[in-house]
């Protein structure tokens, strides 16, 4: 796990407002905090279940390295095979 989303998940644990570079952790109440990738939102994780909900859409439209790669750090199953990308093995 690279070291800006190590601070990330730090940020997401006590839900504190974040930002380094061209990612963001914003809490949107006292559980839940929603994280950027270039100021699209890419996630909302609650910090105390750790359920997290992938926006698919800005998955879909910005399927990058760094994108999976932040989704990864927050705990989601996603990667790319043949040019599509799968979300927990469902291609979207």
């Amino acid at each position: 796990m690279r070291k800006i989303e190590q601070q990330m998940i730090v940020a997401i644990r006590n839900r504190k407002n974040w930002h380094l570079d061209n990612t963001v952790v914003c809490p949107i109440n006292e559980e839940d905090c929603a994280v950027f990738l270039h100021g699209n939102r890419i996630a909302e994780i609650n910090s105390k279940t750790g359920v997290l909900n992938v926006n698919i859409d800005t998955l879909r439209q910005w399927s990058t390295p760094t994108t999976k790669s932040r989704l990864r750090a927050l705990g989601a199953n996603v990667c790319t095979r043949k040019g599509v990308t799968y979300l927990n093995n469902v291609a979207i």
